[in-house]
């Protein structure tokens, strides 16, 4: 059995909860209070972060390297395009996620000018899903899982507008048709 140390309020175990759903599998939820985390999460991440999947004797921390993981391990229904161009845009996507990140992390702390530093990569995503439906590509997977969970924080916790972006908002409302997203999006509402 799969069990995942988890926190509702974190994006990076959103990711995780949301490949998990995707692939249709069962786990355990072992909650992580991130105001004050228990001395042995060290044990499990070093660093005292969640998400960590655990699977028998087998730990792994990070959400994207535990979404690789779960798509190598349980490869259907496939989370990466069979393309090996456009899977490898893909994963340089979710590599580069940190350029989104930085911002948002930035407005959440109210620093001067993120706003405008988040508005600037969210007009890259928009374009990017200009020119295909989604980020992974031509069909929904681990480069849109590994965004939609700060969009979705950032447009219903942070107060972040869109309309500046229709083609964001457009993926936004395909994504939230998907029971993993609508799931996600319901948890974001009741924080």
């Amino acid at each position: 059995m799969i069990t995942i140390y988890d926190a509702d309020r974190c994006p990076y175990c959103a990711r995780v909860r949301i490949a998990l759903a995707e692939k249709g599998l069962e786990y355990e939820v072992v909650e992580v209070d991130l105001d004050d985390r228990p001395a042995w999460i060290y044990d499990k991440n070093p660093l005292g972060r969640v998400p960590v999947l655990e699977e028998g004797e087998y730990v792994l921390p990070e959400s994207a390297v535990i979404n690789e993981y779960l798509e190598e391990r349980w490869p259907e229904p496939a989370l990466w395009p069979a393309d090996p161009a456009e899977r490898a845009l893909g994963r340089l996507l979710v590599h580069r996620f940190d350029e989104l990140s930085r911002p948002y992390y930035a407005l959440r702390r109210e620093e001067d000018g993120a706003a405008e530093r988040l508005d600037e990569q969210l007009a890259g995503l928009a374009r990017r899903l200009e020119e295909q439906p989604f980020l992974t590509g031509r069909e929904f997977g681990l480069a849109d899982i590994a965004y939609i969970p700060w969009i979705l924080r950032a447009r219903d916790r942070m107060g972040v507008s869109f309309d500046a972006f229709p083609a964001l908002t457009d993926w936004v409302a395909r994504l939230s048709e998907r029971p993993s997203i609508a799931a996600e999006t319901e948890l974001v509402a009741a924080l």
